[in-house]
């Protein structure tokens, strides 16, 4: 099975920048679609980012649309999450989601493989 393993988060005051990276193992990388989620207290779980197979198509929530960036690297099995201008607002947990997109449209309708978590939290 394909295992996600998450790191770069921390405690960061609002304004700075974080990079989060996922590395994946026991599967054909470039194969899969890939998806950073978070989740905040009290809040759903929201997809802020999402990329396809080749790294040419990506796409953001609007909460989060023009401050994180998702790039991959398939030679080195891993994806990013660049967050800029963070606010307190990024505080949570975020995950990192593979899964097989569907045919020719880029993105899975479920993501099947999941990270443990890495925490952010930005302080005011």
């Amino acid at each position: 099975q394909v295992q996600l393993v998450e790191s770069g988060g921390g405690l960061v005051q609002a304004g700075g920048s974080l990079r989060l990276s996922c590395a994946a193992s026991g599967g054909i990388f470039s194969t899969y679609a890939m998806a950073w989620f978070r989740q905040a207290p009290g809040k759903e779980r929201e997809n802020v980012a999402r990329i396809n197979w080749n790294g040419r198509s990506a796409d953001y929530a609007n909460s989060v649309k023009g401050r994180f960036t998702i790039t991959r690297d398939n030679s080195k099995n891993t994806v990013y999450l660049q967050i800029n201008t963070l606010t307190p607002t990024d505080t949570a947990v975020y995950y990192c989601a593979a899964g097989q997109g569907r045919g020719s449209y880029a993105y899975p309708l479920r993501y099947d493989y999941w990270g443990q978590g890495t925490q952010v939290t930005v302080s005011s």
